[in-house]
């Protein structure tokens, strides 16, 4: 399958209030490099503290908020970033939330890129975008280089959030479609591993030796109990100090608040049969029936 599928390639620059696609150009990759890939809300910390516990070995100071940075994200500035990435000495992992097309991919580096049902990832984003603190508005639309309109504040209940979102495409964020689309076109190729939140879930354990092994991480055996206690959900929510950006201060209510509910299903006893029917047809056309199937319950199709 290899053969088929192209080596991805930078085509374009993305700019939003959050994103800067350009700190991809002078980022210097090393062989061992991993890059954790979502759309967002879908299970990036927890992927994050996933891989932190294996390159780790199941350690309980593993404060990934720091030591794994959200490349693209504008602040802080680029120069800053990048120092702090080179200076890292321990094997690297990162975090974007770029469709493929728009960061610089390296064969060398592995990529996990995690998915979840875009009816959840949309619960968890409001939860995140309605208790943001007026600190987060100020960093996030007073850095320098801003391109097009800054974020504002919630201004809806849950239900006419998701519908915005839904007819704006991922309005007031990114689109949905495109960035699982993108990972999904290159899940072929031997340094890409996709992940589901539903199967994070489900399997923990299994879930984080499959990680293991797409990284070429051996863990002893007497420290696989500790390494997937540390990345249960109680666990992180427990420490969120080191799981949350800044331990949390951009958010009401702290870490707490970053690290939610990080439950499914939250929309089922909130959504109309026509809401639900028409995220599933744009589900359809937007990804076609394999992967809109895979993005909604994490079933890879038969081989």
């Amino acid at each position: 399958m290899e053969a088929q599928i192209a080596r991805p390639r930078k085509t374009r620059e993305m700019h939003s209030h959050h994103f800067d696609s350009t700190v991809w150009n002078d980022f210097r990759f090393r062989e061992d490099d991993v890059v954790i890939a979502t759309f967002g809300k879908s299970g990036t910390t927890w992927m994050q503290q996933i891989v932190g516990q294996l390159i780790f070995g199941g350690s309980e100071d593993v404060a990934v908020a720091q030591l794994s940075p959200w490349l693209d994200l504008r602040v802080p500035p680029k120069e800053v970033k990048l120092e702090a990435l080179e200076a890292q000495a321990h094997r690297r992992f990162i975090k974007t939330h770029l469709p493929v097309d728009a960061l610089v991919f390296s064969p060398q580096a592995k990529y996990i890129y995690v998915a979840r049902d875009g009816r959840d990832v949309l619960w968890s984003l409001y939860n995140h975008h309605r208790s943001a603190n007026e600190q987060w508005y100020q960093v996030i639309n007073g850095a320098p280089g801003l391109v097009g309109e800054p974020i504002r504040r919630v201004d809806l209940d849950v239900v006419p959030y998701f519908r915005r979102w839904l007819e704006r495409d991922g309005y007031p964020f990114w689109s949905l479609w495109e960035n699982v689309r993108s990972w999904w076109a290159v899940r072929g190729l031997p340094n890409v591993l996709l992940v589901h939140y539903a199967n994070l879930k489900r399997d923990l354990p299994g879930q984080i030796r499959r990680v293991a092994q797409f990284l070429e991480i051996d863990i002893p055996q007497d420290l696989w109990p500790k390494l997937t206690e540390h990345c249960t959900f109680e666990y992180m929510k427990a420490h969120g100090d080191k799981s949350a950006p800044l331990g949390g201060a951009f958010w009401d209510g702290g870490a707490e608040s970053f690290i939610f509910k990080g439950t499914n299903g939250r929309w089922r006893d909130l959504l109309s049969k026509e809401d639900v029917d028409a995220y599933e047809a744009r589900a359809l056309k937007e990804l076609g029936p394999e992967c809109a199937n895979w993005l909604a319950t994490g079933e890879m199709p038969s081989a």
